[in-house]
C-alpha cells in the first residue's frame, strides 16, 4: 500500500513576530496549520504549539542565529523594522536567505509613500525594497498605510503639551493592524505575488480631524494650532504621496471603530 502521509510543510520564518503586526500575524499562521519560527534579538522560550523562537541579530551580517533560523525554511515573512536602517537589516537577512538555499518566497512589509515622502524612514523602506528586488529571490512586497495605533501613539505624545501645532495640509488613510495582519498572512500562505496592491484604511481623513477625534475620545482638552510644513516634505504631503487613492485594497475596520475600542 502506498504511503499517503503528507510531508509536513516547512516552517515559516517570521521576523518581528513579537511586535505589533507580528503579534497578530503569528496566530493567523498557526490557525492555518503552519509551524512558525520567530527570529528575535532577545531570547524567548519556545512552546509546544508549533512556535519556535530563535535568537539572532539582523543588524549583523553573517549572524549565526539568523543562519540557524533559516534552516529548512521556504517562506520568510519579514516584518521587523526600525525608524532607520531597515535597508541594512533587510539586506543582511536577504543574503542569509540566499545562502541558506531553500527560500522560495520572501515577503517584505513596506509602507505607502516609500521613495516619495522625503523622510529617512521612507527612504530606508524603498532601499530595502530594492534589496529585495536585487536578491533574486521570489518575493512579495506589501506597502501599507500607517496603522491606527501609530496615529494614537503620536497623538498621545503630542497631547503631553497644552498646545499642539499640526500642519493642516496633512491627510492620512490609517489602517487597522488586524486588517494588515490578515492580508500579510494570506500573502505568506500563497505564491510570491511581486508588488502586491497597497493596503490602506477605508477612509482618508485630515490629520487635524484624527487628532480632534482622539482628544474627544480620551477626554483631553488641548489647543490645536495650524503649523506650516515647508520644503519638500510640505509639498509631498500637499500632493498626498503618503496616500494610495486608486488601486489599493482597503481595510474594513474604521478609525472611529478603533477609537471606540480604545476607550471602551
Amino acid at each position: 500500500m502506498a504511503n499517503t502521509e503528507k510531508t509536513p510543510a516547512a516552517p515559516i520564518l517570521l521576523t518581528g513576530g513579537t511586535g505589533n503586526l507580528g503579534g497578530h500575524v503569528l496566530p493567523l499562521l498557526r490557525e492555518a496549520g503552519r509551524t512558525v519560527r520567530v527570529l528575535s534579538r532577545s531570547a524567548h522560550a519556545s512552546d509546544d504549539d508549533g512556535v519556535e523562537y530563535v535568537t539572532g541579530d539582523l543588524s549583523q551580517d553573517g549572524d549565526p542565529g539568523t543562519a540557524k533560523a533559516l534552516e529548512g525554511v521556504e517562506t520568510v515573512v519579514h516584518l521587523a523594522g526600525a525608524p532607520k536602517g531597515d535597508e541594512v537589516t533587510t539586506g543582511n537577512l536577504l543574503r542569509a536567505a540566499v545562502a541558506a538555499g531553500g527560500v522560495t518566497h520572501f515577503l517584505y512589509m513596506s509602507v505607502i509613500g516609500a521613495g516619495e515622502v522625503p523622510f529617512g524612514y521612507f527612504r530606508s523602506k524603498i532601499a530595502a525594497e530594492q534589496a529585495v528586488l536585487d536578491s533574486g529571490l521570489p518575493y512579495t512586497i506589501l506597502r501599507a498605510a500607517q496603522f491606527h495605533d501609530f496615529a494614537t501613539n503620536m497623538f498621545k505624545t503630542l497631547s503631553k503639551s497644552p498646545v499642539i501645532p499640526l500642519p493642516g495640509i496633512m491627510r492620512a488613510q490609517t489602517v487597522d493592524v488586524r486588517d494588515c495582519a490578515e492580508r500579510v498572512a494570506a500573502l505568506a500562505l500563497g505564491e510570491p505575488a511581486g508588488r502586491a496592491p497597497d493596503l490602506a484604511g477605508p477612509a482618508v481623513h485630515p490629520l487635524n480631524d484624527l487628532l480632534r477625534d482622539y482628544l474627544k475620545a480620551t477626554g483631553k482638552r488641548r489647543l490645536v494650532v495650524p503649523a506650516f510644513m515647508p520644503g519638500k516634505a510640505g509639498r509631498a504631503y500637499r500632493e498626498g504621496v503618503n496616500l494610495t487613492l486608486e488601486g489599493a485594497d482597503l481595510g474594513t475596520r474604521t478609525w472611529e471603530d478603533f477609537l471606540a475600542e480604545l476607550v471602551r
